[in-house]
């Protein structure tokens, strides 16, 4: 049987020394916690927060993200994309996502705010009502991405091209307006 937690608080446990309970964990505050190429699956996470805590590397399939937020966390090549899709409802904070993936998941109004996205993989993915505030997204994939009324003012180094990517709405700023005509090789100045 499963264990369930409710409500706690776990800080400062290094999960590679110390096994992560498979089960339920709703509510739960994590802080500076270390889950680095750890295989956490099968875990439920509902309405939790994870604060200063590093999830590089961890395999995350089949675990549940309900309602979960991010804060000042290292998430360096997690394939989200394996994870239940079943009311995923993730938002980040001042994060390290570099090499991540969201490869066609529906994550529709996710907030990323300050984030470091570098080659994360947005392919197929909707994130329509999404708000990618002053995040930088150097080499990000999109590629028959949803992108409908996703807020990208903020955002730079991305390149998104139009014409294989739904913007109906989404919003660009006069600054960063480079970034959705580098397909077509033209000159801004």
């Amino acid at each position: 049987m499963d264990d369930y937690f409710e409500s706690e608080e776990f800080s400062k446990i290094d999960f590679r020394k110390t096994t992560i309970n498979k089960g339920e964990y709703d509510n739960c505050t994590f802080i500076n916690c270390n889950f680095e190429g750890i295989r956490a699956s099968n875990i439920q996470f509902v309405e939790c927060v994870f604060i200063d805590c590093n999830l590089s590397n961890t395999a995350v399939k089949h675990n549940a993200f309900k309602d979960v937020y991010f804060i000042n966390c290292k998430l360096l090549g997690v394939k989200f994309n394996e994870c239940d899709a079943f009311l995923l409802q993730l938002s980040f904070k001042e994060c390290q996502l570099n090499f991540s993936s969201f490869y066609q998941l529906k994550i529709q109004k996710t907030k990323f705010r300050n984030c470091n996205l570098e080659a994360v993989d947005f392919t197929e993915t909707n994130l329509s009502g999404s708000i990618i505030d002053n995040c930088d997204l150097r080499e990000a994939i999109f590629e028959n991405s949803n992108l409908e009324k996703s807020d990208f003012r903020t955002a730079f180094n991305f390149n998104i091209n139009p014409e294989k990517n739904n913007l109906k709405g989404a919003k660009f700023s006069k600054e960063n307006i480079a970034g959705l005509l580098s397909a077509y090789k033209i000159s801004i100045e």
